[in-house]
């Protein structure tokens, strides 16, 4: 028998709660600037590629650009283009699902267990049996929203349970694997760049709080536009936890030159922790993360891949494959401590033609070996670049 806490209706409290918290962040005017750091970044970094191909660029509306150059033309908003097929982005958005088709490629990945609030016992009984922290997630969705790592008992999983909630009834979570989190982008199984993601951290003054240095952090973010970061630190049960496991809470001071880490999800991190990491990564893992892209069905895809040796397979190190993205996140490979990956400049010639064989096809102009020739002429140019 599982206590009264491992009651539904104690998680459907908690999850009231987030709900209002998180209906009053998106309306801050923090938040919207944020919005619109991103939104400029995007706009600027097709802006940019378009010009050194000489092309042109419309603006449709709600943030679609037309790209043209001559015959060719291409549809984009932020980091959505047309290799992003709907179908294609539904498989990638469920978790479970993709690590079941992963699963049977042999390829490594967390060990999970999936429910609703209503199921919080069978998520508390794994949560019980497992050999390490846990981490729970919402089943669909991406961008870190919802996620909290270091859950380590029933209390911490009913409120991890209800942050989740917020962003989706489905719900999972898995055995914290240990590790640095490794950003791999493909683009039809060619590894085009890797980065290594550290969590954010800001070095405590001796005078603030850690919420100060987070306000602190989030104000330096907004003055500097989209250069620095994509996002804002958010204070949710990650941060939480984060601080918990350094013996820290929002209200403490630590002594001046800390180094203090806010969250371990990474998805929030800056400019200052990410790193280029191609050379790091043995055949292996390069391999593992093309075959998991093929398995979802995702052409331009971001792999995330945890382990704590980069240099050996996942079997050796314990790493995991943790989640296969469609329409990546391109900051992170254009903002690093160690220089710049332009996704959109090596990317978009690429967009151009695919659009013109596309229509070409849709038009009968274009044979079945004609469309296969074109592919496998804008592949090596690619693997050229890579």
């Amino acid at each position: 028998m599982y206590p009264l806490i491992c009651r539904p209706s104690v998680a459907k409290i908690f999850y009231v709660g987030y709900r209002l918290k998180e209906a009053f962040r998106v309306r801050r005017s923090d938040t919207h600037l944020a919005l619109e750091h991103r939104s400029h970044f995007y706009a600027e970094l097709w802006r940019d590629a378009a010009s050194q191909l000489g092309a042109s660029i419309e603006v449709l509306g709600n943030e679609i650009l037309e790209i043209r150059l001559g015959q060719e033309c291409t549809r984009v908003q932020q980091n959505a283009t047309a290799l992003e097929r709907e179908i294609t982005v539904a498989v990638a958005k469920n978790k479970p699902l993709v690590h079941r088709l992963l699963a049977k490629r042999q390829l490594r990945t967390p060990t999970y267990c999936e429910f609703t609030l209503n199921e919080i016992a069978k998520a508390a009984a794994f949560v019980e049996s497992s050999v390490s922290k846990c981490v729970v997630k919402p089943a669909n969705g991406g961008g870190g929203r919802g996620v909290t790592t270091g859950v380590i008992g029933t209390f911490d999983l009913i409120r991890a349970a209800a942050s989740a909630a917020v962003y989706g009834q489905d719900l999972m979570v898995e055995q914290h694997v240990r590790g640095d989190v490794y950003r791999l982008l493909y683009f039809d199984g060619v590894l085009m760049d890797a980065v290594l993601r550290k969590p954010s951290t800001v070095v405590a003054d001796g005078k603030s709080t850690v919420r100060e240095l987070i306000r602190l952090e989030n104000e330096a973010r907004l003055n500097a536009g989209p250069n620095l970061a994509h996002a804002l630190i958010v204070i949710d049960m990650d941060v939480r936890r984060t601080l918990a496991s350094q013996g820290l809470t929002l209200s403490a001071v630590p002594p001046e030159g800390i180094a203090v880490t806010l969250k371990t999800v990474i998805n929030d991190n800056s400019q200052r922790d990410n790193f280029t990491a191609n050379h790091l990564l043995c055949k292996s893992i390069i391999e593992d993360g093309a075959a998991a892209a093929a398995a979802v069905g995702v052409r331009l895809a971001g792999i995330d891949v945890i382990t704590s040796d980069p240099s050996v397979p996942l079997a050796e190190s314990g790493g995991v494959i943790l989640e296969v993205n469609t329409t990546p996140s391109y900051h992170h490979h254009y903002y690093k401590r160690d220089g710049s990956y332009p996704v959109a400049v090596q990317l978009l010639p690429f967009l151009l033609a695919d659009g013109v064989a596309e229509q070409r096809t849709a038009n009968g102009r274009l044979t079945a070996a004609e469309a296969l020739g074109h592919h496998e002429s804008v592949m090596t140019k690619l693997y050229r670049s890579a």
